[in-house]
C-alpha cells in the first residue's frame, strides 16, 4: 500500500521507485500483485502519462485513512512510553507569534519543560493542519471542512493604532471613512487581516492608501512609531506590544472585527501535551 500511494503522489513508476528506493521491475510487480488482489486495474496508461483509474481513487482515499490511524496508534502508544517527551507544532498567523503568542508558549514550556515545540508563522495555517504537517493551527475562523475541528476563541475589534506624535494621536475614536486618504502601513495583500480590513474599507466606498507593506511585525511597529504611517491592528495585539510611543485609537462606527479559533484535523489524535496547550490557550486567549 506504501508502494501504491507513492505511485499516486508521483504519478511516474520510475520516480516513485527512486522515491522509494527499489527497482522499478520490482514497484511494477508490487502493484500488479495489488491489482490481482483488488480484481481491477489500479492506474491506466493515456499517451505517456498514467493516470489513477476510479479503483485506484477509492483505495488511495482508503489508504490515507488506514495511515492516519496507524500514526494515531503509533502516538498513543508513544505517549505511554514518555507523556512529557512529546513534540508538539503549533502553526500560528504571522502576526500574532511574535508579541501576543510567544508568552503563552512559554507558560505552556514551563508546565510541561519536557515538550517539545515547533512553531510555524503562516498564513497556511489551515493547509498545514490539513497536510497533518502541524497539530494545531491558531487562526482566523476558517471555511466549513468536515476533516477540521474548529474551536472558538475569541472575536476582536481592529482599530487604529498611530505614533504618539501623529496628527490623530489625541483622539479617542474615528469613524471608519476617517480612514480614508490616511498612509498606512500594512501586511502584504492576500495576509487575512490585511484582507479583512480592507474588505470592510471597500464596503465604505474606498481603499487603504498603504505606502509600506512589510510580513515582520517589528518592522510594522516602528514604521508606526517614526510616523511613517498609521496601521490597523486589533486592540489585544496593540496592547501585548505595550509601546508608550503607540496610541490605540478606537473605529466607533462598524469596526472591522475578526473571530480566532484553534483548529486541528478531525481524524488526528491529540495526546495529553496537546489537549494541554488547547486548555491553556482558551485560557489565556478567549
Amino acid at each position: 500500500m506504501e508502494y501504491f500511494v507513492a505511485v499516486c503522489e508521483e504519478l511516474h513508476f520510475s520516480k516513485a521507485a527512486e522515491k522509494l528506493g527499489i527497482s522499478q521491475p520490482n514497484l511494477s510487480l508490487q502493484i500488479k500483485a495489488l491489482e490481482a488482489h483488488v480484481g481491477l486495474p489500479l492506474f491506466e496508461r493515456i499517451g505517456k502519462r498514467t493516470v489513477l483509474t476510479d479503483a485506484g481513487a477509492v483505495l488511495l482515499k482508503h489508504c490515507r485513512s488506514l495511515f492516519t490511524n496507524l500514526q494515531n496508534a503509533y502516538d498513543e502508544i508513544g505517549e505511554l512510553r514518555d507523556f512529557e517527551g512529546c513534540q508538539l507544532a503549533v502553526g500560528v498567523i504571522p502576526s500574532e507569534l511574535d508579541y501576543r503568542l510567544t508568552p503563552l508558549f512559554i507558560d505552556f514550556l514551563h508546565q510541561f519543560p519536557k515538550n517539545r515545540l515547533r512553531l510555524y508563522s503562516t498564513v497556511e495555517v489551515v493547509k498545514l493542519v490539513l497536510d497533518m504537517a502541524i497539530d494545531i493551527g491558531i487562526t482566523l475562523n476558517p471555511a466549513p471542512d468536515h476533516r477540521l475541528r474548529v474551536r472558538p476563541l475569541a472575536k476582536e475589534a481592529y482599530g487604529l493604532i498611530v505614533s504618539d506624535r501623529h496628527e490623530l494621536a489625541d483622539r479617542e475614536s474615528i469613524s471608519l471613512a476617517e480612514l480614508k486618504g490616511l498612509p498606512m502601513i500594512m501586511y502584504p495583500k492576500g495576509y487575512w487581516g490585511r484582507e479583512l480590513v480592507e474588505k470592510y474599507c471597500r464596503d465604505y466606498g474606498f481603499e487603504l492608501d498603504t505606502v509600506v507593506e512589510t510580513t515582520s511585525n517589528p518592522s510594522l511597529f516602528r514604521f508606526v512609531r517614526e510616523n511613517i504611517g498609521a496601521t490597523v491592528q486589533t486592540y489585544p495585539l496593540a496592547k501585548a506590544i505595550n509601546d508608550p510611543k503607540l496610541r490605540f485609537i478606537k473605529i466607533e462606527d462598524h469596526p472591522p472585527v475578526r473571530e480566532t479559533s484553534i483548529v486541528h484535523r478531525a481524524d488526528k489524535y491529540l495526546g495529553r501535551a496537546a489537549q494541554s496547550f488547547i486548555r491553556l490557550a482558551e485560557q489565556q486567549l478567549k
